[in-house]
């Protein structure tokens, strides 16, 4: 949530820009008489819910190409990856318009800067091959990944990786009706 305030003090203040999605607090509480004494809770979102990036790193989501909301959120995710020098990306950005919730976190190594992440290191070298700068990029004044990909590349010579399949994935689902999600707590 951190790193979205910065994002949206930078961004906000530039003309043309606008409005700057949000990651919505998740709280968690404690229900003593339930069985599962955890869950969280967060502000209902009602509208369209499109997943703009996904967790898994096996989509690719069109629609951040070809909506303003999509289109900040990848913005979101160079600026973080700028910002950390390549060390954090912000991964499964999903939400109703510009309010996200729920998102991943993928860290270069493990414990950066406090990040434990819950998504595979693997994402940020998928979203540096694969990000391409949009006007919103351009507003920033973020550095082109391409070049930065391909210097590497060339440097160190990789092993073909296939890349994901591209799909869109939408659903129409109010934040009320979806189910808490239990906390789980797990030792490593």
């Amino acid at each position: 949530i951190e790193y979205a305030k910065l994002y949206a003090a930078e961004a906000e203040p530039l003309e043309g820009f606008g409005e700057v999605p949000e990651i919505i607090q998740i709280f968690l509480i404690h229900r003593p008489a339930n069985n599962i004494p955890y869950a969280t809770v967060e502000e209902e979102l009602v509208g369209e819910f499109v997943k703009y990036s996904v967790k898994d790193g096996k989509e690719v989501n069109f629609l951040r190409r070809d909506s303003e909301a999509g289109q900040k959120c990848c913005t979101f995710q160079h600026w973080v990856y700028e910002k950390t020098n390549g060390n954090l990306l912000v991964t499964d950005l999903q939400g109703v318009g510009m309010k996200l919730t729920d998102v991943g976190i993928a860290t270069l190594a493990k414990g950066y800067k406090g990040f434990k992440g819950n998504c595979s290191f693997s994402f940020i070298e998928q979203f540096r091959a694969l990000h391409q700068c949009n006007e919103y990029c351009e507003m920033l004044g973020l550095k082109s990944l391409r070049t930065t990909h391909q210097k590497q590349r060339k440097a160190t010579p990789t092993k073909s990786k296939n890349l994901p399949n591209s799909s869109t994935v939408k659903k129409m689902v109010p934040k009320k009706a979806r189910e808490p999600r239990d906390f789980i707590s797990s030792e490593h």
